[in-house]
């Protein structure tokens, strides 16, 4: 599997996005809010989002964690603040992973949870994703909900007698390293003894992270392991972003080398020779190891890669693809009754922890698969089919999808069109897509092939019809 990034920042722009959804460089969606704090997000409206939020959880407990950003403790107080005046109580976890905090809302009983993070997004940005009682990210109607109660001020403000209270939760990591740990034979890890660099970036994998992997019997090498938000490098984990993780792997002769997005959802791999294997393979190799043993339906988004196809076909497990996002991955996987999911983002889900994407569960299953195949991470990921897939992106306004959707369509008349989530086209060894982000004011161009050649000029055509459109 290669992995090819590009950036191509063709048209900068402030401005309306969408109506009602984009204002200076606030982004919000049923899948919650980011922006760049001091320029679209700020502790009135953060304040007013917790508030429309405690409105549906009716005055209940909600669990709130952050992770890391230094901009955290501002918004905090606002989100408590919005909290509180609606009459929740607010379950208190600190900084944590943004699947620790799903795990927290069953763990317990809560209406509901927020995490304040901004993902894998600069460190200028922050944001705002809510949980569902059941522990998972926002389904559309619940989203819909909380984006109408914002449009029509429907907030419900509680007077002075039924304001709510805060308290802290108390060693929060817990349940969840305890749920990551049952889904492998943790002594048979133990006995392995590995050796593992585990790239934190001081964002809030730091907090459970070395925990989990100490759990496991590992010798763990962390960096950026203080979770203050002062990143080192970018923070998405991709491969421009973490050479001094593949140094750091080949200097301590690692096993392993593991990169957490800020808030640890997602989990980028370095194999034991330095390679950067890639975040698409973080879900491939889970795959491999989960569905060899536990047979059901596989489900990733439109944008992952080919190889999780593949490995479901080895395994004998059905495979579906949903629409991009979290939200939409997690619903898929609950109407085939999924045994797992996720996206080639580096992201996989598990229904025994979480509808959430986890990297401790990633990290989890990368060593046990380890453990039972008895082979080295480099042999391993080489055993898996190889493509490369080739991303760029392009800065312009959301609006410029559905003309740049119909403008490929023209170009390669030849492919199987598929509709719904900006425009994907198939043929019968590649594919390319175009589709507005979710969570940034982007347009992404995404290209698949067996031949690394033929995935860049696919890319790259499709980038130049792209860019025609949106230059004009």
């Amino acid at each position: 599997m290669l992995v090819r990034w590009f950036s191509t920042p063709l048209n900068s722009f402030r401005g309306l996005l969408t109506a009602g959804c984009f204002v200076a460089t606030r982004i919000l969606s049923i899948s919650g809010l980011r922006g760049i704090v001091g320029d679209g997000l700020d502790p009135e409206y953060v304040a007013r989002f917790s508030a429309a939020l405690g409105t549906i959880f009716c005055g209940g407990k909600v669990v709130v964690a952050r992770d890391g950003r230094s901009t955290g403790p501002m918004l905090h107080h606002a989100v408590v603040s919005g909290l509180m005046a609606t009459g929740c109580e607010v379950l208190d976890a600190g900084i944590c992973t943004t699947p620790t905090c799903g795990v927290l809302v069953r763990h317990l009983n809560a209406a509901g949870g927020l995490q304040i993070t901004a993902s894998h997004n600069p460190i200028e940005w922050n944001g705002l994703k809510p949980f569902a009682p059941d522990g998972s990210v926002f389904n559309r109607e619940l989203g819909q909900q909380l984006l109408r109660i914002l449009e029509t001020d429907g907030v419900v403000w509680k007077d002075w007698s039924g304001i709510g209270k805060l308290s802290a939760i108390q060693d929060p990591a817990a349940p969840h390293i305890e749920k990551v740990l049952r889904l492998v034979d943790v002594e048979a890890i133990r006995r392995k003894k590995f050796r593992v660099v585990l790239d934190c970036n001081h964002g809030s994998g730091a907090a459970c992270g070395p925990r989990l992997l100490e759990a496991l019997g590992c010798e763990v090498i962390v960096l950026g392991g203080t979770p203050d938000g002062r990143f080192e490098h970018i923070p998405e984990p991709v491969e421009k972003n973490l050479g001094e993780l593949c140094q750091a792997v080949k200097q301590h002769k690692a096993h392993a080398g593991f990169a957490q997005d800020p808030d640890a959802d997602r989990l980028a791999i370095v194999d034991e020779t330095g390679r950067f294997i890639g975040e698409e393979l973080t879900l491939g190799l889970a795959a491999d190891f989960v569905l060899e043993r536990r047979k059901g339906p596989f489900v990733v988004n439109g944008s992952t890669s080919r190889v999780t196809a593949d490995i479901a076909a080895k395994h004998g497990c059905q495979f579906h693809r949903s629409f991009v996002g979290e939200a939409h991955v997690c619903a898929k996987m609950r109407a085939v009754q999924a045994v797992l999911g996720g996206e080639g983002n580096g992201g996989v889900i598990e229904p025994a922890v979480g509808y959430v994407r986890d990297s401790l569960v990633s990290m989890a299953y990368v060593l046990a698969g380890l453990t039972a195949k008895k082979t080295s991470l480099s042999i391993w990921a080489d055993s898996l089919p190889f493509y490369t897939i080739v991303k760029d992106k392009i800065v312009c306004p959301a609006s410029a999808v559905p003309a740049a959707c119909e403008a490929l369509r023209k170009a390669f008349g030849d492919a199987e069109a598929r509709e719904g989530d900006g425009l994907r086209l198939d043929w019968a060894d590649r594919w390319v897509q175009v589709r507005g982000s979710n969570t940034e004011p982007i347009i992404r161009v995404i290209a698949e092939a067996p031949e690394t050649a033929d995935a860049v000029e696919l890319c790259d055509k499709a980038m130049k019809v792209v860019e025609s459109v949106v230059s004009r």
